[in-house]
């Protein structure tokens, strides 16, 4: 294994570890607050038991998060020397930004965990959003320094040395407010339906009524994400063609350049023969998804040298699952608001589909991140810096590469253990207290 591929695996792994518990702290604190604001309305105590269990599920994995985005910003110098020599003092304003909203969110956790009863309702409900707030903030501010890498500005290329740095330019970059909200509303998206089908399948097995409401707040958050995402995901298909059109060719298997080009459902890409097989052409629609015209060019990979192109297969397959888990969970989540609509209640048949979609929306939010990152290859900082080029020379990074690994396997093994803990504890009281629907 060459200490590029080992690197970049490393990054991955972490990447795509960090993501789900960024996604968690983003999204997790609204449906925390929803339940609270119904307490607070109702005076129901399921709810209050409700907002007191997410509130420590909040903090647990904001504590995971942590440790793992710690990591990551090691990994950072320790494995892109290249790339931290001139991205450091570009992007360092939203690196210094999200270390004070990461600050500021742990001092909100903390005031919400312990106020109860301690400060004002109102007072300790505006601290939940503070949290929330934060965490996107902190994922706004995350997002822009990828934006940055693929749309590089707020500084001139002096023949390899970056001059006349501007980080606010840098900072707030063409990318950078597009792939913020599509990550925001991928993040409502994935925890809206992982948290409804959790609460789905412990409601079909212990009956308790608490977790139904749960499932309803959950769901309707998760529809609500799904609904807006189509359209901010046209909106980024299109600044990607425009702005990174080797990627949108990548994504699309685009090889031969056309108007009235169509779009592809599934296939496989074969590089070698720039050819794809299994795969269903809808006639024109890429070209609308591209220009917004169905007549319009649509470059392909072949306007672009071979050494300049991203791994097609890799970028277009996870399009592919990003898209289509997307959009199953769209139809899952109108489904489900219809029914609650109209009958108030769900069906067990869309329960159980909603356990089975626990998953889904992380798996399309990996996949996203997957045509992100490997969809700019072969360059790190895009057009300008290659990836090859910002790795560290040292050998034998396959090492930190296993030992990543069994750090996140053991916060695995510890988070699954301390949440079946609080599930359990949940019960108990719900027991105690004739919480059984």
């Amino acid at each position: 294994m060459s200490h590029l591929l080992a690197a970049r695996l490393q990054m991955a792994l972490s990447l795509g570890f960090h993501i789900v518990f960024a996604s968690i702290g983003m999204a997790m604190p609204f449906l925390m607050l929803t339940a609270y604001r119904r307490f607070l309305k109702t005076k129901n105590p399921e709810y209050r038991e409700l907002t007191r269990t997410w509130s420590k599920g909040v903090a647990i994995f904001f504590a995971v998060g942590a440790v793992s985005g710690t990591a990551l910003s090691f990994e950072l110098g320790l494995l892109w020397p290249g790339f931290m020599k001139y991205a450091g003092p570009i992007v360092g304003l939203p690196f210094a930004l999200e270390g004070a909203a990461f600050f500021l969110e742990a001092i909100a956790i903390g005031i919400f965990l312990y106020g109860w009863e301690r400060v004002p309702p109102r007072v300790h409900w505006l601290s939940g959003l503070v949290v929330g707030l934060s965490g996107l903030a902190s994922a706004f501010f995350v997002i822009s320094a990828n934006g940055w890498m693929n749309a590089p500005a707020g500084f001139d290329w002096n023949g390899g040395n970056p001059i006349n740095v501007d980080p606010l330019k840098a900072m707030m970059n063409e990318a950078f407010l597009l792939q913020a909200v599509h990550m925001s509303v991928a993040a409502f998206q994935a925890v809206g339906f992982a948290v409804a089908g959790m609460h789905a399948w412990l409601y079909l097995k212990r009956g308790y009524s608490l977790h139904f409401k749960a499932v309803k707040i959950a769901l309707v958050w998760g529809a609500l994400a799904s609904l807006i995402q189509p359209v901010i995901g046209d909106l980024s298909a299109k600044a990607v063609a425009q702005r990174q059109p080797e990627k949108f060719a990548a994504m699309e298997a685009h090889f031969e350049t056309q108007s009235h080009a169509g779009l592809l459902i599934g296939g496989i890409p074969d590089e070698e023969k720039a050819e794809v097989r299994f795969g269903l052409h809808l006639p024109g629609l890429l070209s609308f998804l591209a220009h917004g015209d169905f007549s319009s060019v649509v470059k392909g990979l072949e306007e672009f040298p071979r050494d300049d192109w991203p791994p097609v297969l890799v970028t277009h397959l996870a399009f592919q699952l990003m898209v289509g888990f997307g959009m199953l969970l769209l139809l899952v989540g109108t489904v489900g608001v219809f029914q609650l609509w109209r009958k108030k209640t769900l069906s067990v048949g869309l329960l159980k589909t909603l356990v089975l979609c626990i998953p889904f929306g992380f798996i399309a939010m990996e996949a996203g991140w997957v045509v992100t990152e490997v969809g700019r290859q072969p360059w790190v900082i895009y057009r300008l810096l290659r990836t090859a080029e910002a790795v560290t020379p040292r050998p034998a990074v396959w090492v930190t590469l296993f030992g990543y690994g069994a750090l996140y396997l053991f916060l695995c093994v510890v988070l699954v253990f301390v949440m079946q803990r609080q599930v359990e504890s949940l019960h108990k009281r719900l027991a105690k207290t004739g919480g059984a629907s």
